[in-house]
């Protein structure tokens, strides 16, 4: 049984687009990882001053274009919940990104086998 050129065609152009929109979407989740892990990376050297600052010190956090001053324990548990959340983002966009690989390598594989195997024009 053989498929006509046209159907082959359409077939060769979506395997081609679902490689292409695989790799955009591979490349901005790596940008979007990056990002969280610059962001994850500032919390954690703040968390470590706070904690090297010894006593009862006035803390305060910008909200706008101002800073309101917030008791050192609940700035603590804010940065601390700020962080747990950017590592599940982090972790979610790591699954993104090993599922759009495949995604991606199952499509190059594909284009592969059809070229491999399309019968040679004379």
């Amino acid at each position: 049984m053989s498929l006509s050129d046209d159907t082959l065609r359409k077939i060769l152009v979506q395997i081609q687009q679902t490689a292409i929109q695989s790799q955009r979407a591979l490349n901005l989740s790596v940008q979007q990882t990056a990002a969280k892990e610059r962001e994850r990376r500032i919390l954690q050297l703040t968390i470590d001053e706070i904690k090297q600052i010894e006593g009862d010190v006035n803390m305060y956090k910008g909200v706008g274009k101002m800073f309101m001053m917030v008791p050192r324990k609940t700035m603590e548990e804010e940065l601390k919940g700020q962080e747990k959340e950017l590592s599940d983002d982090i972790s979610n966009l790591h699954k993104k990104s090993k599922y759009l690989e495949k995604q991606y390598n199952d499509a190059q594989s594909q284009l592969r086998d059809i070229f491999h195997h399309a019968p040679k024009q004379q």
